[in-house]
Order: structure tokens, then sequence, then C-alpha cells
């Protein structure tokens, strides 16, 4: 597998000494924890007995592992407890004393009741930066409500502006709204991190997901808005009518994506497909000109990406004339894309159970250090022992939990460790 290259690290990771507690499930937590770790935080994954976090289940399964677990949670180490026994809470709190942040992606209030609350641990330790990604944030009428990031996308009005006019708007079958939200988490955290070098304390960072896919708008909400409430945007189907030329179009063997709205790019691109009269008619020279005109420029555009090749002559074209254009390509295509290699954006790992893996990479680079994962993400339970040790507890007393159930692991844990002993 292609690595990013990269000059040798000549310092520190950004957040080396920062330990993170990561009590959250599923995507948006566990992304901002994963974007932490890779920045040198020391990250501890809390889960609970049995079944962990509910990722965990989420396809594709290997061997009794989840490639969408592994994806959120490389790099992280593993403890696996009872939070129901008080001696289970008795060592998170003395986990969350030692640490420096909290993340937690739970219904507000949830918390509170286990004794993990805000309040709670901030008593314990002001110093603590508290991460909670909600729904609907901890305030308002919709607080009390559970939500996905399907909810958020549909409730924000996101899933409005997509799909064709008449049909119901498609998923975007990303996890838009989480990956936001865990994005701004990771901003929120590092800059209340920086904060508390003057202040002192940490703070509680409410993130909501709906909150998130609002803040995304960039043309709806302020053209509703600055027009007094006389535009409403819609579905539009293929292309932007208040940006033409900026869509998709089809070519004889898949699509290709073309952006000309700017009218230099508009120009090349009426040269292309036209020649020289069709590039110099005025009336396609400003922005206005051509979205007046959109469904016959549209239709010309449209007419010569089926006459040539393929989807690759024609980007071929487009790149010579200087215009921006791109294949929509499926998944194979992008994971073996020479761009995609150059960048590192695909990373290899030795996992204990499966052997090499391959996953996604973080998109973020430093230039003088190295943010490639540390690690694989932790079987369940994977380091209760180191863990438990981290905060004081003796050897007997970890076995005591384990005994009792206090700690717990799978079965390919002290396979591993007998392994090692071995």
């Amino acid at each position: 597998m292609t690595k990013l290259s990269q000059t040798k690290p000549t310092q520190a990771l950004p957040l080396a000494g920062i330990r993170v507690i990561d009590y959250s499930h599923f995507l948006a937590g566990p992304h901002i924890s994963r974007c932490l770790s890779a920045m040198g935080a020391e990250v501890i994954k809390v889960e609970r007995p049995v079944a962990g976090d509910a990722g965990r289940a989420s396809p594709t399964i290997v061997k009794g592992q989840s490639g969408y677990f592994m994806q959120q949670n490389m790099g992280k180490q593993g403890l696996c407890i009872n939070l129901r026994d008080p001696r289970g809470l008795g060592m998170m709190h003395k986990l969350t004393d030692s640490a420096d942040v909290f993340v937690e992606n739970y219904r507000p209030g949830a918390l509170n009741k286990l004794g993990l609350g805000y309040d709670e641990l901030a008593g314990r330790n002001s110093k603590l930066v508290y991460c909670s990604v909600s729904a609907y944030g901890h305030t308002g009428p919709d607080s009390h409500r559970p939500g996905f990031g399907l909810i958020a996308e549909a409730k924000s009005g996101a899933m409005s502006l997509i799909g064709v006019p008449g049909e119901p708007p498609p998923l975007f079958r990303m996890p838009i709204a989480d990956m936001y939200a865990g994005m701004h988490g990771v901003s929120a955290i590092c800059a209340a991190l920086f904060g508390r070098v003057s202040s002192g304390r940490g703070q509680h960072i409410d993130i909501a997901l709906y909150d998130c896919m609002i803040s995304m708008h960039d043309f709806a909400a302020q053209s509703y808005l600055m027009s007094g409430g006389t535009e409403l945007p819609v579905q539009t189907g293929h292309d932007l009518p208040q940006s033409t030329v900026y869509g998709s179009f089809a070519a004889k063997d898949g699509y290709l994506v073309i952006a000309a709205q700017m009218t230099d790019t508009w120009k090349s691109l009426a040269q292309l497909i036209g020649g020289e009269a069709y590039a110099a008619d005025t009336r396609f020279h400003d922005q206005a000109g051509r979205n007046m005109h959109r469904e016959a420029i549209l239709a010309k555009v449209q007419a010569w990406a089926l006459v040539q090749a393929s989807v690759a002559d024609c980007c071929a074209q487009l790149d010579a004339a200087g215009v921006p254009a791109a294949p929509v390509q499926t998944i194979d295509k992008v994971l073996s894309d020479p761009q995609t290699l150059a960048r590192g954006m695909v990373v290899e790992q030795d996992h204990p159970l499966l052997g090499k893996i391959e996953l996604p990479n973080l998109p973020f680079r430093f230039s003088e250090c190295d943010t490639s994962p540390s690690g694989p993400a932790p079987l369940l339970g994977q380091h209760n022992r180191d863990i438990a040790a981290s905060v004081g507890y003796s050897a007997q007393e970890i076995d005591t939990f384990v005994k009792d159930g206090v700690l717990y692991a799978e079965d390919a844990v002290s396979q591993l460790e007998n392994r090692s002993a071995s």
C-alpha cells in the first residue's frame, strides 16, 4: 500500500500527553476520539459488557470483527467495564479524574443517572473538557428526542435539496451529519484545551447533529432569509439552477461532473463544445445570462458528452481545456485511484485476529509530525488489565474484577494473552 510521503517527524504529536475517555458509540463520538488519537492523545475506549459499542455489530463483519468499528476506533485502548457495579463506576471515576477530555454521545440526561454527567465529573476534575454529541443538543424543545444522522439530515432541510423533483429525497449514503458533528467536536475540544491553558478550567461542549446540518447550508438558508422569504430552494436534480454549468452529465459508459460556473471557465467549455462562435456569444458571459438560458446550455453540454468515446475521454478533453471535471467514480475505482494512494488515504494495519487489513485514513497532514494511526481498533476489553493498573489497582484486585464480571473481555483477548505468555 502506498503511504503518504512526508518529512521525518521533528515534533511530538500536538496532543501528546492528553488523556481522552471515549464513552461513545456508533459514529460521531468515536470519530472525534479517533481524530484526537491520531493527533497524539491517549484514548481509552470504554464499552459495556457484553456486546460493547453497538458499532461492533455493524457490517462488514469478518471473524467477528466489524470493519465499521475498526475504522472509527483505531489507535485506541479498549476497556470493557460494568458501570452498574459500584466498583466499575469507581474505576471510571478514577479514569475521568485523570483525564483531560471526556467524549459521550448519549441522549441528554442519560449519563447523569449513571453518575457520569458533566456536573459530577467537573466537580471531581475542574480541568475536564467534556464533549457531548446528541441529535438536538442539551437545550430546546427537541432536546429529549432520540435521533441519528438521518433524522438531522431530514429535519435540517438538507434532504429537501437533493434528488429529482417529484420523487422522495434519496439517502446521502454517507454519514454527513455524524461526520460533520465529529469534525466540529474535534475543533471545539482542541479550542477548549487551548483555552484551559489560560483559564485553568475545562468546560462542557454541547454539539447537536441538527445544529451542524443547519450550519452547513451554504445558500439555501441565506437565499430564503435575504429574499424576505420569497425564494425557497427546492430539489433541482442534476445541476444548480443558480450556477450554470455546475452538475452531472451522462457519457457513453458512465457519468461525470463539470464545474464551469465561472465566466472564464464557461468560455473554455463553450469553446470546446461549440467552437469560437459559441464561446463569443455575449448572452452567456455572465452568470445571470447563463442561468436564463440554462436548459439550452445543459442540453448542448449533454449532447457533447454523449458523442465522446467515454467518461475518460470527456475528462481528458475538459482537463486540457482547463475546465474542472471528474468522473463519478465507484468505490473500487476510488480505492485504487493514484491520487488516493499518493495521499495515503488507505491505511494498512496489522490486526491481531485478521492479519493485514486496509481501511480509510484521516485527511489531516502535519509537516512536522506523523499522524498515522498508532494501531488497530481494540478488541472488546483488550486493555482492561493495563488500564486498571494505570489508575492504581493491584493485580489481585484486577483478578477479582475479572472473576466478578466488573471487567469483561471477548474470548479472543485471553487467546492473545496466552499467545503472548508463551
